[in-house]
């Protein structure tokens, strides 16, 4: 999370130092989040029966290779193919099939009414790396500045430096013990021909989930970190530093709306926590571009971190209490999947118009009407599906 939190801040700003196109940019964000759908979904599949260790090490390799090769290259397609094949981040967000078998792996190892306890302090270390993440980098860069660098250069050691990383997940896998192995899991003989993306039992209620997610995060994919971090640059002239300490700000805060989310979870259920702390969320994103000065744009985004990842762990834990122990992390790769799938299509749009000056204000108010579409559907179709803690 640390290494996403860097690439959250620079990743679009790089792309434009190379000289690429709003809609160019917007095309190879796609396609990076679209690769990240078709690895993640393939690997987490298959990690239940393969062994969630072994899955981990592929993704840390995957992040490695792709970390070097976009630091080392400023040709668009070779940028295109790298992205798309490994595993890079534009959002500051989780890319990759790590979330989905982590997710599986502590669902086992807790109780009923702890796991949602359990989430949130998981999601809040990863908050907290991310954006510790994006403050370093908004150090390094203005250091690297009064050093005499110039931003791409400083930008392609960060992307080294996110390589390094994946070599360190790869390090840490190995020395994860068995027991964080799926108990019980089918052998893929003996699932083949009955499942579909490793889903048997759960596979009706996971595809539900799956379509509303995808919706959440298509309205998510117009204001991608790397977009908010272009659009405050552009419209108030934001400096590298600024923006890091912006996104710190906005991932600690996500990080500690999540733990405010348990005891309110325990008292008016997981799903109730979701959608009725969400929905003023979104009218807090479509308040951004309204503001007249950077200061006030920075407090409405930083009011909308207040409440809008409280649904984060709440979601989490609700997927792993209401699918089969031995299906875990196909369950939570194909509703990741789905969410990475709906926050793909969205940079199709938004590069080019957060590329135009007259129509850049339009992400926003894009992503708090979907995502406010995407609370109402929710409550309407599983709002007395309980969890076992809430039966």
């Amino acid at each position: 999370m640390f290494g996403y939190g860097m690439l959250g801040v620079v990743l679009v700003l790089y792309l434009v130092r190379l000289g690429f196109s709003g809609a160019q940019i917007g095309v190879l964000l796609s396609l990076t989040l679209l690769g990240d759908v078709a690895i993640s979904l393939w690997l987490t599949a298959r990690a239940d029966q393969w062994g969630r260790r072994k899955t981990m090490l592929i993704g840390a390799a995957l992040m490695a290779g792709s970390g070097a090769t976009m630091a080392m290259s400023g040709n668009f397609i070779v940028l295109l193919i790298a992205a798309t094949l490994g595993v890079i981040s534009p959002s500051g967000g989780e890319a990759g099939p790590f979330q989905s078998v982590e997710q599986a792996c502590l669902a086992q190892a807790v109780t009923d009414r702890e796991r949602t306890r359990f989430f949130a302090w998981y999601n809040l270390a990863g908050y907290v790396a991310s954006a510790v993440g994006a403050l370093a980098v908004g150090w390094f860069v203005s250091r690297g500045n009064e050093r005499g660098w110039d931003d791409l250069t400083a930008y392609q050691v960060v992307f080294f430096v996110y390589g390094a990383i994946g070599i360190l997940l790869a390090l840490l896998a190995t020395r994860l013990s068995a027991s964080i192995e799926a108990a019980g899991a089918p052998t893929a003989t003996s699932v083949r021909g009955r499942t579909f993306l490793g889903l048997a039992e759960s596979r009706g209620l996971v595809l539900r989930l799956s379509v509303l997610f995808a919706l959440d995060s298509f309205g998510g994919g117009f204001v991608l970190q790397s977009f908010i971090a272009w659009w405050f640059q552009q419209k108030f002239g934001a400096d590298e530093a600024t923006l890091g300490a912006v996104f710190f700000g906005t991932n600690m805060l996500s990080g500690l709306s999540g733990l405010v989310a348990v005891p309110l979870a325990r008292r008016i259920g997981l799903i109730a926590t979701m959608v009725w702390t969400h929905l003023p969320s979104n009218a807090l994103m479509m308040l951004v571009p309204l503001m007249p000065t950077l200061p006030l744009a920075i407090a409405v985004l930083l009011a909308r971190h207040l409440l809008s990842q409280m649904d984060v762990p709440t979601r989490q834990s609700y997927v792993n209490a209401i699918v089969p122990a031995a299906e875990r992390s196909a369950a939570n790769g194909v509703t990741s999947t789905a969410k990475q799938l709906g926050t793909a299509v969205g940079p199709l749009a938004a590069g080019v118009l957060f590329g135009s000056a007259a129509a850049s204000a339009l992400p926003f108010f894009i992503c708090g009407l979907l995502k406010s579409a995407y609370d109402l559907l929710l409550w309407r179709a599983f709002s007395t599906t309980k969890p076992p803690e809430e039966r």
